[in-house]
């Protein structure tokens, strides 16, 4: 069981910290405005009137478009890094670095034939072939 003084420090910084946060909420609502127009509870985005709902569908193809970005950009960070060390990675590290390219180029084939690339709007293959993985 830790004595007294070793949590006397952070006993203090937790009070101070509860203390300041306190006090510039009571401040906040001190010295706020109070008033309550008609537009005052309005979404506002740079002097442009809201039209319509804000809740737009997107596709399914996005969300796709968007991993496939985030996986081929992690990808490049990684191959990256692996080039900057090259002399100190050896043969054992061009090795690593081909077979995680191997699968990379594996998965962007697999991708290809699927239809996941295709972006013209009669694409939809990929819709169709995870919609037939989640019957399953």
């Amino acid at each position: 069981m830790p004595d007294i003084q070793s949590i006397l420090p952070l006993a203090i910084y937790g009070v101070v910290v509860v203390v300041m946060v306190l006090g510039i909420l009571v401040l906040s609502w001190v010295l706020g405005e109070k008033h309550h127009a008609r537009t005052t509870g309005e979404p506002y985005e740079s002097g442009i009137v809201p039209t319509g709902s804000s809740r737009i569908r997107f596709s399914a193809h996005y969300y796709v478009i968007a991993m496939f970005f985030v996986i081929f950009d992690l990808e490049t960070v990684f191959l990256v890094a692996w080039s900057v060390s090259l002399r100190e990675a050896g043969w054992y590290g061009f090795a690593g670095a081909a077979v995680f390219a191997g699968v990379i180029a594996a998965a962007l084939v697999y991708e290809w034939r699927i239809g996941a690339l295709e972006f013209a709007p009669g694409g939809k293959k990929i819709l169709r072939f995870i919609a037939q993985g989640r019957r399953k």
